[in-house]
């Protein structure tokens, strides 16, 4: 009965996306116009694809956000260095600027197939992947299904699965085994992690690590980074990178309290939404603070309380402008926090507020090791700060821990690989079989 049911609701979720098909371009529009997809490229949101599909075995790899492909990038490089192509899809335009910035022409990027049967089925008779990787949580019912369809082996990566979302499926549990058993493979996180894929009927899971603990220091322009540390001189200066709304004012109450103390203060404020530049500056120059926008070119003067880091494809330069960095996304109600290790990895002292939900697995072994400080609000944030502008040997210290942590969590990239290898590996030979003949000819 359970599976009638299941095979039920997954006929509806079909017909429900093919009724509500064609007026989903009021959706894209709105997301375009908010800064979240490209105009240009919204055909591809239709699985219209922008390139032509090269010759050879091909790994489509999906990775939702700017974190989920950060992780990827050390997978995706070994991939390519074996000869096999890639096409990359991602959910979001900042993501996208991302991947141009880590890995450039090397792959082929597409925004990701809405989840409708003619989309999913478009990209993929189009890019016909011989393999389909997907990072992190990312369940969409019809790409699952038509993957198992087309019998193209299709496996979950630093796969997590939270508490909320095990909750919700644990209700539906007949339709999360209807899905979760087309997996080839579950690459979990963490044991707890794998032990939830397996309750909800996914089999094989193995267990990695976390591949965001695996990554290397952000690319940079050195040139730029110096052009920078130049107008900023010897003021002091502190980082808030990836800020959301309401954060921001928070910010500017933080920056006005150290002004108290360093009368020549600078605040890179980095919005994780770039698009929200204008009103970001319209809120702190109306609490009367002079404010900077690298996107416009400002010069940043004496005058310059705020640098506005509103730039894309520049992640690499803000962790470095300075020695004390605070992660937002964790400082209002309903956030999820900010990978911490990039920004750990360009030597900054980190601090976070403690809406660090989604990254808990990663801050833990660096708050025991005092590598990460964790502050309640605005005004402790203050207080962090200054402490840290005023304790070099701290700020020191404070690094060296975050170091030494990350250095104990490495592994998930090998480990990965070597569940994957009996996947990628036919590719390779394949991959070399094909170059042999064209040789010849």
């Amino acid at each position: 009965m359970s599976e009638l049911w299941a095979r039920a609701l997954l006929s509806t979720y079909r017909w429900a996306g093919a009724a509500s098909y064609p007026i989903v371009g009021s959706y894209l529009a709105r997301r375009a116009s908010g800064g979240s997809d490209e105009k240009a490229r919204r055909r591809e949101r239709y699985g219209r694809a922008g390139q032509s599909r090269p010759a050879g075995p091909l790994v489509w790899m999906h990775a939702a956000g700017d974190g989920e492909t950060i992780a990827l990038v050390g997978l995706i490089e070994t991939v390519l260095q074996q000869g096999i192509r890639v096409v990359l899809t991602t959910s979001s335009v900042s993501s996208g600027k991302l991947v141009e910035e880590r890995l450039g022409q090397r792959i082929i990027h597409q925004f990701v197939p809405l989840d409708f049967k003619p989309a999913v089925s478009r990209f993929l008779s189009h890019w016909q992947p011989d393999l389909a990787i997907i990072a992190e949580s990312e369940i969409w019912p019809m790409t699952i299904l038509e993957l198992s369809a087309r019998r193209i082996p299709h496996i979950l990566v630093n796969g997590r699965m939270s508490d909320r979302a095990f909750a919700a499926w644990k209700k539906r549990a007949y339709l999360a085994e209807a899905l979760f058993e087309n997996f080839s493979l579950v690459v979990a996180q963490s044991e707890k992690d794998a032990e939830r894929f397996r309750l909800l009927g996914a089999r094989p899971v193995k267990v990695s690590g976390n591949l965001k603990t695996d990554i290397g220091p952000a690319p940079v322009n050195e040139d730029e980074l110096d052009r920078l540390h130049g107008q900023i001189g010897r003021r002091e200066c502190w980082t808030a990178l990836a800020t959301v709304k309401g954060e921001e004012v928070l910010l500017a109450e933080v920056h006005k309290l150290l002004k108290t103390r360093y009368q020549g203060i600078l605040s890179v404020v980095v919005p994780r939404e770039p698009y929200r530049a204008d009103e970001i500056e319209n809120e702190m120059t109306a609490l009367g603070l002079n404010v900077s926008r690298r996107a416009r070119g400002d010069k940043i003067t004496s005058r310059t309380d705020i640098l506005l880091g509103d730039t894309q494809g520049e992640s690499g330069l803000y962790p470095r402008v300075a020695e004390v960095a605070f992660l937002g996304n964790s400082l209002v109600e309903g956030c999820g926090g900010c990978n911490p290790l990039e920004t750990i990895l360009a030597g900054s002292a980190v601090l976070s507020g403690q809406g660090i939900g989604y990254y808990r697995d990663i801050y833990t072994p660096l708050i025991a090791r005092g590598g990460v400080k964790l502050v309640n609000d605005h005004t402790m944030l203050a207080g962090a700060v200054n402490f840290l502008l005023k304790n070099r040997v701290a700020r020191v210290n404070m690094s060296n821990a975050a170091v030494g942590a990350l250095d104990d969590m490495r592994g998930a990239l090998g480990r990965t690989l070597r569940e994957l290898e009996p996947y990628i590996q036919p590719l390779v030979v394949k991959s070399r079989l094909e170059d042999s003949r064209t040789a010849r000819r």
